[in-house]
Order: structure tokens, then sequence, then C-alpha cells
């Protein structure tokens, strides 16, 4: 991991605690993975939020954090 990506990770960390973050190097499959540490409500399931994404760059992935925490916020009501 380079120390760009360990800046990245410690912002994310701090942006969206609610998720643990890995990097995997598996043929085929995104780098980068955030999973949820708790479990989402069917209500949050069913407006498209997810416990696991994966993306194959840290900046996608915190795109793709932000778009999810737009998700959970609009399920709120």
């Amino acid at each position: 991991m380079t120390d760009y990506e360990r800046r990245l990770i410690d912002l994310l960390i701090s942006t969206h605690p609610a998720w643990r973050y890995e990097e995997r190097d598996l043929p085929g499959l995104p780098k980068w993975w955030a999973v949820r540490y708790y479990p989402l409500r069917p209500d949050q399931r069913a407006a498209g939020a997810r416990d696991v994404l994966g993306r194959t760059t840290l900046h996608r992935l915190a795109q793709a954090l932000a778009h999810h925490d737009e998700i959970i916020h609009r399920s709120r009501y």
C-alpha cells in the first residue's frame, strides 16, 4: 500500500466509520473493499444499500461510499 493509499484509507475511516476497509489482490475482482460492521435494515436494503462495496480504486470506493450515504440518508424518512 502506498502512502497516498494509506492516507486515503485514514480519511475514509474518519468519514465513513461504519465500514472496515480491505485490500484484496484477486484476479478479476475489485482491489478495494468496504464491509459494513453491522447489517442493514430491510428498508435500507430495499432502497439499494449494500453491506459490501468493492471498487477498482480507492477514489471510486470513496465515490461509492458517498453515494451509499445518500441512500441511507434518504431511507431515514
